[in-house]
């Protein structure tokens, strides 16, 4: 990407958040709005990088954009396949073809989550690496936003047992690593040609022996868990008891996961109280 393509980057980049109107990518518009598009530090907020960051991008004083950042703000600018691909070649990337593991969230998907912006979710790709996460679920599990690399694939943070919010005993523990692994055994069979899951693979397995077990194993994947019922050991409002549901977007190969109470009960009122606490903290 030369100086050329990064100020077309940039122009397109502008052209498209200014057109973007607040209301149709879950901004509120406010009545003292003079812009009618996305104001630069909502786009970066929706898409998940520093404001500073993005004006450069506008600016074309960033010339080696990632993919991941492409993909966070086609998805958070809501474009349509054409123009997501569109700049994903202004920005010197291929577009992602059948044979790469998708991370796109189609806007219909994208609708869906809208109308779940109260409750808990969070989305990942075929990987099991963090897609996005809205603010409830940050604010009941933990903040994300700061998450890089390994640290953003939920088998790389059960195998290397970092710090979560889960309660599982040692078992379930064992047991949910080794369908993760599985899963993403099934993965890579679908995408033999996916350069970057190749890479995830090796990584996993040169810094966690567990994974190296699991995988070198091949033993069949334990049953379906039982349970659809999480509990969270939430640090202000103590042990919570959650329905969680794992839908699947077929055409995308995306899991999404949310996270529910029965509503009145005990569970719901500390949920409830979670986000607010959370989201709180999460604004500071």
């Amino acid at each position: 990407m030369d100086h050329v393509e990064a100020w077309e980057f940039g122009r397109t980049l502008r052209r498209w958040r200014d057109r973007a109107a607040p209301e149709a990518v879950g901004v509120p518009a406010g009545r003292r709005r003079r812009a009618s598009g996305l104001r630069r530090e909502e786009l970066a907020a929706l898409a998940g990088i520093s404001a500073d960051y993005l004006t450069r991008l506008e600016q074309g004083r960033a010339t080696a954009p990632s993919t991941q950042v492409v993909e966070s703000l086609a998805r958070a600018l809501r474009l349509a396949d054409a123009e997501r691909d569109l700049l994903y070649r202004l920005a010197g990337h291929v577009a992602p073809g059948p044979d790469v593991v998708p991370s796109r969230v189609a806007p219909s998907v994208q609708r869906l989550l809208d109308r779940l912006s109260h409750t808990p979710v969070v989305v990942y790709d075929a990987t099991w690496t963090l897609v996005l996460a809205n603010a409830p679920y940050n604010a009941l599990m933990g903040d994300t936003t700061g998450w890089r690399g390994l640290e953003r694939n939920a088998v790389w943070r059960n195998v290397a047992r970092l710090p979560s919010r889960v309660v599982h005993t040692p078992r379930e523990q064992a047991e949910h690593e080794a369908r993760l692994v599985a899963d993403l055994r099934l993965t890579a069979s679908r995408y033999p040609a996916d350069r970057t899951l190749r890479r995830l693979l090796a990584d996993l397995a040169a810094g966690s022996p567990r994974f190296a077990e699991l995988w070198d194993a091949e033993a069949p994947p334990p049953a379906a868990d039982p349970s659809r019922r999480k509990t969270i050991d939430h640090p202000a409002v103590g042990s919570i008891t959650l329905d969680c549901d794992t839908l699947l977007v077929a055409l995308d190969d995306l899991r999404i996961s949310v996270y529910t109470a029965e509503p009145g009960s005990e569970d719901a009122d500390r949920l409830a109280l979670a986000a607010v606490l959370g989201t709180q903290s999460l604004q500071l």
